[in-house]
């Protein structure tokens, strides 16, 4: 005679049974991330579900979270929104996998349900242009579905005799024959899931494979450009530009340290030579479309301006400078028959329109007063890098980022502000944002412990379009102190600063201000990012040994 396992004759059986239940789902969940990756490489990446849900989590998030996210995360937010959605799947699928287990069709219908969420996700997105989006969601859903409702059949629990036939209930009194036990089909769920875990495998490298062999053309493109000189370059950068402190920000940010914010989960790669750019709206007496050899072909600028971004903190890193080089926005607009609302035109607001469905609306009278708005097709002498707007982006000196530099551009509209309001407006942020005087202390970094004697304490301050006049530090609750000013570029650049410190032992605080062209002093008036910037005074604390 056998004795019962501990926990009863179906202890063991039950806990192994749950274990492989979590198992189906995350299975099933798997096979629909790769079987969809797989179709978004012949629809386009974006219509992928963690992109779409991705990008719609984006959309509805509140203005504050954003910022948050940031501000916590930096140009890491993209990745660990991606990381979120791909472990709250993971966690749901392996729930569903357990509901297959009692009702496998109600398991099923869950990952139909999924996947039915990503398909709605991929055509309501802004840059969707067609039904077809929804398929990778839709496809990966039933392959999911079905590959759980399978699992789970091998998982159905039937009664198997221990020896002889299981006595019936009248007549098993006063025998010891053990119960029927609980089984189900184990070898059979161990090679239907290693069957499906590396045919997912293969689907998903082949997917992400596709995916990225898509983006080729776009990259052969770039490496096709010659950028051609300028007729109208960058004056040479002052040799007093670049202050000799060590820590103090390169006068010139590279591409590869240049800030990116954005709500792009994946970045656009877009070929040159398909790229259009139309130009159309009220007031606008020749509406047109360009094409990048068309941009290739007009009279160039070369100008050096620092962009900075609305979501940067008092003393923040979204703040870059660069050598662009592109057409004359305003020339353009003129000749498609647009005058500025400040000599008679019906349009205020030119708002931009990305390939990845992002709006930025700029004031008309700001683009066309005579700065250098440009569409801008180089980056430090070379094409735009992808990250930052190849193959054309808008920028516009002394507006932040978010009315005025929109990557990947493909539209201009010429429109009012009471007509329309684009992306980040319908989220709370201003409608109209020049860039605030600010300044930074790049050295010495919060709570360093420099030593007594003397200490260079540098960075740098901006007030783009305005230019930089004066540049002052304190120690703790002391007087102003005027600080050296490196030479200037230009106005629509950061300047650089340095101060040298006395610094005796013990704690301090170090507070920086800067006064621009007009005589405004940077404000002690602290804000936060939103709705038009931060404002305030960037101190930091050391300890001098």
């Amino acid at each position: 005679m056998r004795r019962g396992r501990p926990g009863g004759p179906r202890g063991g059986t039950d806990w192994w049974r749950g274990a492989a239940g979590a198992l189906s789902g995350a299975l099933a969940g798997c096979a629909a991330l790769a079987v969809a990756e797989l179709l978004s490489a012949a629809v386009r990446r974006e219509a992928g579900p963690v992109v779409a849900v991705g990008g719609a989590a984006i959309d509805r998030t509140p203005a504050a979270v954003k910022d948050w996210a940031i501000r916590q995360f930096g140009t890491n937010d993209k990745l660990v929104l991606q990381v979120g959605i791909v472990a709250v799947l993971a966690l749901l699928a392996v729930a569903l996998g357990l509901v297959a287990l009692r009702r496998r069709g109600l398991g099923a219908a869950g990952v139909l349900l999924f996947g039915a969420i990503g398909a709605l996700a991929a055509v309501t997105r802004p840059d969707s242009t067609s039904p077809v989006d929804a398929l990778p969601s839709l496809v990966g859903g039933v392959a999911g579905a079905a590959l759980l409702y399978v699992l789970a059949g091998r998982l159905r629990v039937t009664a198997e005799a221990d020896g002889a036939e299981p006595a019936d209930a009248a007549g098993s009194a006063g025998h010891s024959e053990e119960p029927p036990r609980a089984t189900w089909d184990r070898r059979g769920f161990i090679v239907a899931a290693t069957a499906a875990a590396a045919a997912s495998a293969g689907v998903g490298a082949l997917g992400r494979s596709l995916n990225a062999a898509g983006g080729k053309d776009a990259v052969a493109s770039r490496d096709r450009i010659r950028l051609p000189a300028p007729a109208s370059a960058a004056p040479a950068v002052p040799r007093g530009a670049q202050v000799r402190v060590p820590g103090v920000s390169s006068f010139v940010t590279s591409a590869a340290d240049f800030y990116r914010v954005d709500t792009a989960l994946v970045v656009p790669r877009v070929n040159a030579d398909s790229w259009r750019l139309r130009i159309h709206g009220k007031g606008v007496g020749r509406p047109t479309t360009v094409s990048f050899a068309d941009l290739l072909r007009r009279e160039l600028i070369e100008r050096d301006i620092t962009l900075t971004c609305v979501s940067n903190e008092v003393g923040g890193p979204y703040v870059g400078n660069a050598r662009w080089i592109g057409v004359r926005l305003a020339d353009l607009l003129a000749e498609c028959g647009v005058e500025p609302p400040a000599k008679g035109g019906p349009a205020d607001q030119l708002v931009a329109r990305s390939v990845d469905g992002m709006t930025l609306g700029t004031p008309v009278d700001d683009v066309m007063d005579g700065r250098d708005a440009m569409l801008a097709l180089g980056m430090n002498g070379r094409p735009l890098p992808f990250e930052h707007g190849f193959p054309v982006r808008m920028l516009v000196p002394g507006l932040y980022g978010y009315v005025s530099a929109c990557k990947w551009i493909e539209d201009i509209e010429l429109t009012t502000f009471d007509a329309y309001d684009p992306y980040w407006v319908r989220r709370d942020w201003a409608r109209e944002a020049p860039v605030k005087t600010q300044s930074r202390i790049d050295t010495p970094k919060p709570f360093a412990r420099p030593k007594a004697g003397t200490v260079m304490v540098a960075g740098v301050a901006w007030a783009q379009h305005r230019g930089i006049d004066k540049v002052e530090v304190r120690v703790d609750d002391g007087p102003w102190r005027t600080a050296d000013l490196a030479a200037e570029a230009t106005r629509d650049t950061w300047r650089q600063w340095s101060f040298p410190w006395k610094a005796t032992p013990g704690g301090h605080t170090l507070t920086v201000r800067a006064t621009d062209r007009t005589g405004e002093v940077q404000t002690e008036k602290r804000t936060r990012t939103i709705p038009d910037g931060a404002s305030g005074r960037h101190a930091v604390v050391v300890t001098v040994d």
